[in-house]
Formats: C-alpha cells, sequence, structure tokens
C-alpha cells in the first residue's frame, strides 16, 4: 500500500500497543478492554521473552533461592533490539491489512517504537508515546538516565531489587517478590505513587523478573526522514517519578526540534507511571485518536 494509499484510508485505526521493561501485555488490558466495548479495534504486543512467552526461573519461586536467581541462565540474555522491533513489524503489517495503524508504547517501548517508526513509517498513521523513552538528540535510554532532567527519577529505588549482575547474566533480573519491605516501599514510591499497598501487590505479581540487558544499550533513536514523518503524540505522565516530567518534555522538545514541520501533539494525564492505563483520562485520549 503505497503513502497516498495510506491517507485515504478511511477504515478505522487498529491501536497497537507495546510494553515496556520487565512486563507484558497485559500492561493495557484494562485499556484495551474499555476501547474494544466503544467499538475500537486493539491489540497488545507480547514482546520475544515477555507474556506468553516470559521466563520465570525456578529459583525465583516460592520458598525462593536467592543465591540460585543472582546465577540461574535466562534465555532472554540472547534476545535484542532487533528481536523486538521484527515482532512488532510483523502485527502492525497484519493489522495493517484491515485499516490505518497507530502505535503506542510506554515507558521502554519507546524505544520500539521509535525503531519500528523508522523501519516501516509507511505502515503507520501516529505513533503514540506513553510517559517513554523518546530517544533524540542522544541515541540510547542509558544515555539518558545521566541527563539532568532526569536528577528526579526515582529508578535506584527500583534497581535496589536487581539481584545479579546485567553484565553477566544478559539480563536485568529484578526480584519483584523481595520480602523486603524497603524494597516494596521503593517500587510504590517509583512506580505507583497513589496505589494501594493491595494494588501495588497485584502490579508486581503482573511483572517478569528478567530484561534483556541489551536494550537500555541499543540505539533507539528516530530518524527525521522516516520516523520524523509519522505524526506523533506523548502523553505526560505527570506524577511520573521513574521518567520524571523534565525528561519526558526534554523528548519532546529534542522531537520539535528535528522535525519542525511536523510538531508533537502534547497530552498530559495526573498518572504515575505505570497508570493504570484504563484512567478514564487516557481512554479518552485514544478513543479520540481513533476516531479522527
Amino acid at each position: 500500500m503505497t503513502t497516498k494509499d495510506t491517507a485515504s484510508d478511511r477504515r478505522p485505526p487498529t491501536l497497537v500497543f507495546v510494553h515496556g521493561t520487565n512486563s507484558s501485555s497485559y500492561f493495557c488490558s484494562g485499556l484495551i478492554t474499555e476501547l474494544t466495548l466503544r467499538g475500537h479495534r486493539c491489540v497488545a504486543v507480547d514482546l520475544p521473552g515477555h507474556g506468553t512467552e516470559g521466563f520465570f526461573p525456578r529459583s525465583y519461586q516460592a520458598p525462593q533461592d536467592l543465591a540460585g536467581l543472582a546465577t540461574e541462565p535466562s534465555p532472554l540474555a540472547k534476545i535484542t533490539i532487533d528481536d523486538y522491533v521484527e515482532r512488532v513489524v510483523d502485527v502492525v503489517r497484519r493489522a495493517r491489512r484491515h485499516g490505518p495503524v497507530i502505535l503506542a508504547g510506554a515507558s521502554q517501548g519507546g524505544v520500539t517504537v521509535s525503531r519500528v517508526g523508522n523501519a516501516i513509517p509507511e505502515l503507520l498513521d501516529r505513533v503514540v508515546y506513553m510517559a517513554a523513552y523518546c530517544c533524540v538528540d542522544l541515541p540510547t535510554m542509558t544515555a539518558y538516565l545521566a541527563t539532568p532532567e532526569n536528577r528526579d527519577s526515582l529508578l535506584p529505588l527500583v534497581t535496589q531489587a536487581v539481584v545479579a549482575d546485567p553484565a553477566i547474566l544478559g539480563v536485568a533480573r529484578i526480584n519483584w517478590r523481595s520480602a523486603d519491605p524497603s524494597v516494596f516501599n521503593g517500587i510504590k514510591q517509583c512506580l505507583a505513587g497513589d496505589f494501594t499497598d493491595e494494588a501495588v501487590s497485584r502490579l508486581l505479581n503482573t511483572l517478569e523478573p528478567d530484561e534483556p540487558a541489551s536494550i537500555p544499550l541499543a540505539d533507539g533513536r528516530g530518524e527525521a526522514g522516516t520516523w520524523g514523518r509519522i505524526p506523533r503524540t506523548y502523553v505526560r505522565f505527570t506524577r511520573d517519578r521513574l521518567i520524571p516530567p523534565a525528561l519526558q518534555d526534554r523528548f519532546i522538545t529534542e522531537a520539535d526540534r528535528l522535525t519542525p514541520d511536523n510538531p508533537t501533539e502534547v497530552r498530559s494525564v495526573a498518572a504515575p507511571h505505570v497508570g493504570p492505563f484504563d484512567r478514564p483520562e487516557l481512554v479518552e485520549i485514544f478513543a479520540e485518536l481513533a476516531s479522527r
């Protein structure tokens, strides 16, 4: 299908959602349910090694073997950003047979969204970042962690739960089931500020221990001639303590400077990093984007 055909396609779009680190397609199940009940086409992608392909080390189960957890090999160690992109490109191609596609990513999922935008810009009608990394001037997620705009991030409160050396194991392995109350409270502060303790416990049981260590080091920059041609929306989470609003604003500023003729549409939602993504404000944003 040509770019001209894409622009004139009046069929309802498919919303394709990409999860972030240590997560799965479950992250937006409530959002998809609500949008589907309103008549919108939606699908969430499980990236390789996640969701139905998720790996849970034997040492992660109760009773936990903490020594084993630090050394047990992970099949996710060999997964790269190219594998993530290939998975999402396949979903987009299949969805595109039925009409336009809006591709949305949360958190680390923004890196995959940008790379997919570089690969198949002609198949995407819009890209959406939900409190997500959107690399432009700097090449990687890791590079942005050292910027002044990230100084208020509470990410170290989550990484205190890392139980193995990523350089050795090949994955960032987080013990979401830690019995240490300081770990629980730190994760709550960083990811889920206004959640109840019960809601945080439910969240922790949806997260997966392993994430390929290569992803934060992969070049995730959107390119002006490909990704930069796609209309984009950035949904700021104003109560985010992992990707501070100042860093989210830096992503927007850099993107607009790269493509001044294609400025970012900016929305804001008063939510912490993990949403939840079925918040009415977020549902309304996607319902409106899908109805244009």
